[in-house]
């Protein structure tokens, strides 16, 4: 099956794995789950615990404007939807979503830690207007 893999902070690549559970498994890291977000019959399978176990932020999902409403976290594939299972997608498709996801990288950046020893300068007063 021909699928397009997206993995944080990297491009997409397109590969061939075997039509199997476990193949799906081990490119997600565990249980997989979908979302349809394609007005094609096109999925994004991703790790069903992803965001619970703190997976990095991948890409976002958008709605029919263009507008982010959810965020992949961890490495999915994007496969077509056959009439009972994933199927491979086509060259066109490969092409469409690896150029729509190549250009949608997620930055993060870790939040410094609170120092604990703030020293403040009080201001001086401001001399009154008159």
């Amino acid at each position: 099956m021909k699928i397009l893999t997206v993995e944080p902070m990297q491009p997409c690549r397109a590969q061939e794995i075997p039509d199997t559970l476990e193949a799906m498994r081990a490119i997600v890291g565990g249980d997989i789950d979908a979302t349809y977000p394609f007005t094609e019959p096109v999925a994004v399978v991703f790790h069903a615990q992803g965001k619970l176990l703190g997976l990095p932020y991948n890409r976002p999902l958008l709605d029919e404007r263009g507008l982010p409403y959810d965020i992949v976290c961890g490495t999915f594939f994007l496969a077509g939807l056959g009439a009972e299972h994933f199927v491979s997608l086509t060259e066109e498709q490969i092409r469409r979503y690896k150029s729509l996801y190549d250009n949608m990288v997620i930055l993060t950046a870790e939040k410094p830690a609170p120092q604990e020893n703030h020293t403040f300068q009080k201001k001086k007063p401001r001399p009154k207007e008159r």
